[in-house]
């Protein structure tokens, strides 16, 4: 069935504390559903942190965007994860995923063991998942948001993941609506009904912080008619938003902080829809 629109801003810490916590604020008051943090070790305070301090002077719900397997210990993660659901009475989402490139040097450059196989980074997911069913017991249900890239992780998300989003670049359309084609038939497998996701790291000329990497082209993007762009035009991202929904499936969608108040119409127009 198709799903609701519902849009989520990924927010991290670049300026002040006191400006963060007004731009989150603003966030808010544009009618987003969620405000997400990435998980980048000693360049921003922790992500449990900020995601409590967001739940406590907003009602949006908060999530990890995402939780790198390789900096934690699976129980670690979990117990984080149903700790903040906790404390946000319920407004938290865990985002997981195995790490961005490069996070084997990562790794390295904080004395911690060598990052673990991408094989045990999905078991690692697993068992973080186990965990947080474990110790939500059977009144508390924290939805998991899973990056994914290859076919073991597509396989593992259509099993335990509430929410999935493709790990895109350039990609055509016509490559992600296979993706996503895909994804569905293992979900009928599993008989589950899981929300697509898609981070938009792109608006215009504009590359959000901490959602693409140092080389994104908008340009070279553009001309692969890639879904990870949007138009900065309020009115021809509403088309094509929903466009992306009713051909492959995305029904939330994720944004840089710069541009959360400019696409406030777009909000305003398709949430709940």
């Amino acid at each position: 069935m198709t799903k609701a629109f519902r849009f989520g801003v990924v927010a991290p810490l670049m300026s002040d504390v006191a400006a963060w916590r007004e731009k989150v604020r603003r966030v808010a008051d544009c009618g987003y559903s969620t405000l997400l943090v990435p998980d980048f070790p000693m360049t921003q305070p922790a992500p449990a942190a900020m995601l409590a301090t967001v739940a406590a002077i907003t009602d949006l719900r908060v999530g990890s965007w995402v939780y790198a397997t390789p900096f934690r210990a699976a129980w670690q993660t979990a117990w984080e994860a149903h700790s903040l659901t906790r404390l946000t009475e319920g407004r938290f989402e865990m985002g997981i995923g195995t790490g961005r490139p490069g996070i084997e040097e990562e790794v390295r450059g904080y004395g911690m063991p060598e990052a673990p196989s991408p094989g045990k980074r999905l078991d690692d997911i697993r068992e973080t998942v186990r965990r947080l069913r474990e110790y939500d017991g059977t009144e508390v249900h924290t939805p998991v948001a899973m990056a994914v890239y290859g076919p073991k992780a597509r396989a593992l998300a259509a099993e335990i993941a509430d929410t999935v989003t493709f790990v895109l670049g350039p990609q055509s359309r016509g490559e992600v609506e296979k993706l996503a084609r895909d994804f569905r038939a293992q979900t009928d497998l599993t008989g589950r009904d899981v929300e697509l996701a898609l981070a938009v790291p792109v608006i215009g000329d504009t590359v959000a912080a901490h959602m693409a990497g140092p080389g994104t082209d908008p340009a070279e993007w553009r001309a692969a008619d890639a879904v990870t762009v949007l138009p900065e035009d309020p009115a021809a991202a509403i088309d094509e938003i929903q466009r992306r929904r009713e051909e492959i499936g995305f029904s939330y969608f994720v944004i840089g902080a710069d541009w959360a108040e400019r696409f406030a119409p777009v909000v305003a127009e398709l949430a709940g829809r």
